[in-house]
């Protein structure tokens, strides 16, 4: 760490001073050796080396404070510096590291909506919370690259004010990748599987036995000076002969970056024709199931991008062919449930699971993060509109889970909470619904649940719209609402007498009210137009009360997302609020609790459970997705949406969520609230 920050002090002061002056495999089979190759893993990854770690692992996000003066400096230099003295190469360092970063992204979203969809998927084995955590430092790397770049740039002869392009310096960098560098990879990749290496560094690598694109940089510290120094070896030629060039160098770390990335993405992607059109490709150019042999084999494929040194070494796996053939076979798989849920904010779209994995991977913030607000709001904006354009009038799936015998897809409909506010998008919302429904239909899916605001009674009767338009659909509609009305009545803690309601009495207000009554609590609503809605709706008016006075002693209040701070502010101290709505309140309150907004946690044996949805924890699903999931492993052939109000079958509901080890929340600590 005390090389890395002399090197970084150097080129600072440096750069200061120059600126002033001027397989799918058979299951039993693939489950039995992760097994086996899980505990083999724990105990070669327990002695980690020297190295092992980023000297800048503790700076969390603000790791790219350390290029952020140099980003400053280097375009400040060419602004003010003569023409003859720009240096555009040092320029083009920014522009690279940005490019880098966009294509990994790009990668990691195009193949995690492919994986989720399984066609031509390689290794059919979910990827869990522990492999995305690990996994969140694929970008320092880059950060490292570009600080060895700039420090490049001032010292190596020839790395200064290069030209655009020169043809001698691209052909020289094209040789010694394909000769040397190729070679020693081969041969350094086989001594890093050697026990000593193995079990200090590259096993961290291993640990990823289904490899996502961004697997391909994660290495311990250690390895990517090796790398580094490898891959350097065209580019550093080609400086010392004074034939270096820009567009060279961006290409190459580009080749370099879509070869890793395409070599872990578990999908096939290379189509059969292209082998037999040219068939010593195959020695040229690795395929993505070449590579994730190696992640499961270990012992064959050593290859960085060219597999001729694995065929003239030996070490080409024997089943190489067979699986990519394999791969290519597989077709999309039809779901047994599919949920329908959609955009909430604008910065949703990185939260969402084809966005950030680090970001995915923990709930929706109730502010976002600094850096999204500060820096990201021109790409915010940018793909907002795309996603929502007239171009975009279709579901697509981003999410593949297992519970027991179902596969379940998770769709998103590409628009956000604003836009079903707004009563000129309600027909295009739903006619984007309707032919998702239809299509699901077609393709045999057994049930659908309606999450988030496609359920909406003003949008379409809680499903009911689709029901009667398509009389004759197989596929069951769940709007989520008994499930959603179960959790928050099972929610109430035991002993409760009376609650307070305040929010737009939904249909999963109506039922939870409704129960309540019938349970003999007594529930006191705020305003009189709730009061009224209510009764409307079924409600018994016995136990049903109206407040007519500040009346605010319960402690337990039943709440939509429409409070807001004044009403918040005059309940009592200690006052647990439990909301029965899809989006949680403002938590205004310190002296009072929160419950989470419906929602249950999934059972132990759930799989590919690798993000969060939007706001809830980790291996917690919203009560309304799993209404759907219940509904399938229950068998039910009857639609549960629009109008039907299940209300004396909350209990059976709610026992068959739990019988199908689906789990509550707990509930905040509120022991002295009774």
């Amino acid at each position: 760490m005390v090389m890395l920050l002399y090197i970084y002090i150097y080129i600072m002061s440096h750069i200061l001073h120059t600126s002033i002056s001027k397989t799918h495999y058979p299951s039993n089979l693939i489950l039995s050796a992760v097994a086996e190759l899980k505990v083999y893993l724990w105990t070669m990854a327990s002695r980690p080396g020297a190295l092992t770690e980023w000297p800048w692992s503790s700076l969390g996000s603000f790791k790219y404070l350390l290029v952020a003066p140099l980003v400053m400096a280097s375009m400040h230099s060419y602004v003010t510096a003569e023409d003859e003295e720009k240096d555009l190469g040092r320029l083009a360092i920014v522009a690279l590291m940005l490019w880098r970063i966009v294509h990994s992204q790009i990668w990691i979203s195009v193949a995690r909506q492919r994986t989720a969809m399984g066609r031509k998927k390689i290794v059919d084995k979910p990827i869990e919370f522990e492999q995305v955590d690990r996994e969140r430092t694929w970008d320092d790397q880059i950060i490292f690259n570009t600080l060895l770049m700039y420090l490049a740039n001032f010292k190596l002869p020839g790395s200064c004010r290069l030209p655009l392009w020169r043809l001698d310096g691209a052909i020289l960098m094209a040789l010694l990748h394909a000769g040397p560098v190729e070679f020693l990879y081969y041969w350094f990749h086989r001594a890093l599987h050697h026990h000593f290496l193995y079990s200090r560094y590259h096993s961290h690598h291993h640990s990823s036995i289904v490899t996502e694109p961004i697997t391909s940089v994660v290495h311990p510290f250690a390895e990517h000076i090796a790398y580094t120094l490898l891959f350097s070896i065209p580019m550093v030629t080609a400086s010392l002969c004074g034939i270096l060039s820009i567009v060279p160098v961006i290409a190459y770390m580009t080749y370099i970056d879509f070869m890793n990335n395409l070599g872990h993405c578990n999908f096939e992607l290379f189509p059969k024709r292209l082998f037999h059109l040219f068939p010593p490709l195959k020695f040229l150019c690795y395929t993505p199931s070449f590579h994730s042999l190696h992640h499961t084999q270990f012992r064959t494929n050593y290859s960085l991008f060219m597999p001729i040194y694995d065929y003239i070494y030996g070490t080409t796996d024997k089943s190489s062919e067979s699986l990519y053939e394999r791969s290519l076979e597989i077709k999309e798989e039809s779901p047994d449930v599919m949920h329908l849920t959609h955009l909430t904010t604008l910065d949703s779209i990185y939260q969402m699971r084809l966005g950030f994995p680090s970001l995915s991977s923990h709930p929706l913030w109730s502010r976002s993060p600094w850096y999204l607000s500060c820096f990201m709001w021109p790409f915010t904006l940018l793909l907002s509109f795309v996603l929502t354009s007239p171009f975009s009038s279709r579901t697509f799936v981003f999410e593949r889970n297992r519970i027991r015998n179902l596969t379940i897809h998770s769709h998103i409909l590409p628009k956000f909470a604003f836009h079903y506010k707004s009563q000129c998008h309600h027909e295009s919302i739903n006619n984007i619904i309707e032919a998702a429904i239809l299509e699901a239909d077609e393709k045999g899916v057994r049930v659908m649940s309606l999450g988030l605001m496609n359920n909406r009674e003003e949008l379409n009767g809680c499903g009911e719209m689709y029901v009667q338009k398509h009389p004759k659909l197989k596929i069951k509609l769940v709007d989520g609402s008994s499930m959603a009305a179960a959790v928050v009545v099972n929610s109430i803690p035991k002993g409760t007498s009376e609650v307070v309601f305040r929010g737009n009495p939904t249909k999963v207000a109506s039922a939870v009210v409704f129960a309540l009554c019938q349970r003999g609590i007594k529930v006191v609503v705020l305003r009189a137009e709730e009061h009224s809605r209510l009764v409307k709706s079924g409600v018994v008016k016995k136990n049903l009360v109206q407040c007519t006075s500040n009346y605010y002693s319960p402690v337990v209040w039943l709440v939509g997302d429409e409070i807001g701070k004044e009403e918040q502010m005059k309940a009592k101290e200690g006052t647990l609020f439990i909301p029965f709505s899809h989006f949680p309140p403002d938590k205004l309150r310190k002296d009072c609790f929160y419950h989470s907004t419906p929602a249950m946690l999934v059972p132990k044996s759930a799989q590919n459970i690798d993000s969060c949805e939007n706001w809830l924890g980790r291996r917690v699903m919203s009560a309304w997705k799993v209404g759907g999931i219940v509904h399938a492993l229950e068998g039910l052939e009857e639609h549960d949406c629009g109008n039907t109000r299940n209300f004396f079958r909350l209990h059976a509901i709610w026992e068959a969520a739990l019988r199908h080890d689906f789990t509550p929340l707990p509930s905040p600590t509120i022991s002295s609230l009774i």
